[in-house]
């Protein structure tokens, strides 16, 4: 039998994806949650976008890291195809993030990311708490642009 995946665990950790959960973050976007620590604020996610799927305009309050394994990720900098790594400073805003071929992607995110409405004001906050809580079934949020 295998352990059910802790996300949170301390320690070394090896995480086959099959084994991890997929949670829905809004029409076309779901996520595996592979590790988050209440250390540092660090979190890692399996992201995979449907064609369509949107993100909602959001502002990095921590720097994030991205590789894309197949499909493409296009947004206001730029677009980043398979086999594309990204970084994402501190205080880096976007107004829109998009895919219009299946895409996955590894995310590693390191501080909080702030999505907004289209005034700026704040919708949520996915950090590491949130994406704690997540697992444990309690917040649900819709990242996407049609919900802002």
């Amino acid at each position: 039998m295998i352990a059910k995946h802790d996300a949170g665990k301390i320690g070394d950790l090896i995480i086959n994806i099959a084994d991890v959960d997929t949670h829905e973050l809004g029409e076309g976007t779901s996520i595996r949650l592979l590790r988050y620590s209440e250390e540092t604020g660090d979190w890692v996610l399996w992201v995979s976008m449907q064609p369509g799927a949107t993100f909602a305009p959001h502002w990095h309050l921590g720097h994030g890291q991205y590789f894309v394994v197949s499909g493409e990720l296009i947004y206001d900098v730029g677009s980043a195809p398979a086999g594309t790594f990204g970084y994402e400073p501190i205080g880096s805003r976007h107004s829109q993030a998009r895919c219009e071929v299946p895409t996955e992607y590894l995310f590693m995110g390191h501080g909080a990311v702030a999505f907004t409405d289209d005034a700026g004001e704040v919708r949520f906050i996915l950090n590491h708490e949130f994406l704690r809580d997540l697992t444990a079934g309690t917040p649900q949020a819709d990242i996407s642009k049609a919900a802002a």
